[in-house]
């Protein structure tokens, strides 16, 4: 049965990331949104807290709360700024969970735990130039050489792809079965930035989270030893399809975030602007939009917490985790453009945040499946044409008496 009162532990973790949003990040969002800065600082103090290894096991350095918590902090952070959220996304859900899953225990030891820690910044690689939702189409490939493998490909539209220390790197170990398109061929090995033949840059011209960093990276002769590799030869595509779950629940979460503040600040300037003599919170057509917030927030929020319940549980959640994804993420798009509609013209500039809402959410709505692979993926399992089973690993289940004080 689904309890949907948070615990104590997670009111308090909920007030920790609202205070530390309020205090570190509000006041200077707007300045870095505008130069397009990357404040590395932020994340120091988000491992000062615990976060960036909040769902992480005490054990690996984390501060072992549930997969809920995790989407309270993604909630909380994107209602800031999406560039918050992204780099939890890609940190812990991308990689980070998938190292906790998937990895050796020298894996864990030597990469898990600095991650946890926020020692260290971990990302994802698994986008190319010429492969998105096509993941078969990517070209990245490894070959043996005696105990290692030398790697080589490049990587595009990464989050902290710039700046990240340990990145999981996606490729074809079996050039047989590339030319088959047989996603059995694919592996995934830890590369670390100061390998040699590693090199990354920084993407420039976004539309949006220009305060995050996006880049990509490349691997050219890339020697790494066995040890390196994640899982097991072949199973590559198993993985990525693991950490997109879980990045897709970071991303439902957020987004759900972007709604809430949307509305908030729709509601804080309703109550305040006035025309022909009374706010404009007394028009119907603008209470028609701020409803339609508040229904859309209290929807999208119930789905990701579905979502955490099912992992929490360890149970298969990938259905739970894309409806949970498409709908907050276009549903965010829907609050941030209906936000600056109540601001009218001031909502056209950046005195105010809806304008950022709105740059910022059109990406969600592409990475991590865009809205149309969602859409046929729910329909394929509402068909029948597609069945939800248990992966062959998912997350640990959860056990409430692990709980933790957010203060501590």
């Amino acid at each position: 049965m689904i309890d949907f009162e948070l615990s104590e532990e997670h009111l308090a973790l909920e007030k920790t990331v609202r205070e530390f949003c309020a205090g570190e990040v509000a006041p200077f969002i707007k300045e870095w949104d505008e130069k397009a800065h990357f404040e590395r600082s932020v994340f120091d103090k988000m491992a000062d807290l615990g976060l960036m290894g909040v769902c992480i096991p005490e054990q690996y350095g984390g501060a072992g709360f549930d997969y809920v918590a995790l989407g309270l902090v993604c909630e909380e952070l994107e209602a800031c700024d999406t560039f918050l959220r992204v780099a939890m996304s890609v940190h812990v859900g991308l990689n980070s969970l998938s190292l906790l899953t998937w990895g050796t225990e020298e894996q864990k030891q030597k990469y898990l735990v600095p991650q946890a820690r926020g020692e260290k910044l971990a990302t994802f690689g698994l986008t190319e130039p010429n492969a998105g939702s096509d993941v078969i189409g990517m070209r990245s490939n490894a070959r043996r050489d005696g105990d290692g493998w030398i790697l080589n490909g490049e990587k595009m539209w990464i989050s902290l792809g710039d700046v990240a220390d340990h990145f999981l790197f996606f490729c074809w170990t079996d050039l047989e079965k590339q030319k088959a398109r047989d996603h059995s061929g694919m592996s995934c090995f830890i590369v670390e930035r100061t390998m040699e033949g590693f090199s990354s840059g920084t993407l420039h011209g976004k539309l949006g989270i220009k305060a995050g960093n996006t880049g990509y990276f490349s691997l050219q002769d890339v020697r790494v030893p066995k040890e390196n590799m994640l899982g097991e030869e072949g199973e590559g595509f198993k993985i990525a399809m693991f950490s997109l779950e879980n990045g897709r629940y970071t991303v439902a979460a957020g987004a759900t975030g972007v709604i809430r503040a949307a509305r908030d600040a729709s509601v804080s300037y309703a109550n305040t602007r006035e025309v022909q003599g009374q706010t404009i919170a007394n028009f119907q057509l603008v209470k028609q939009k701020i409803a339609d917030m508040e229904a859309d927030y209290e929807m999208t929020h119930l789905l990701w917490l579905k979502c955490g319940y099912l992992k929490n549980e360890g149970k298969s959640s990938a259905k739970a985790a894309s409806l949970a994804k498409w709908q907050a993420t276009i549903r965010s798009e829907k609050a941030a453009s209906m936000a600056i509609e109540v601001h009218g013209a001031n909502g056209y500039t950046n005195d105010y945040p809806v304008e950022r809402y709105l740059r910022n959410c059109k990406a969600a709505i592409i990475y991590e499946g865009t809205r149309d692979i969602h859409t046929l993926m729910q329909a394929d399992w509402a068909l029948g044409l597609k069945k939800e089973k248990q992966a062959r690993k998912s997350l640990p289940a959860y056990k409430s008496s692990e709980a933790k004080d957010a203060t501590a």
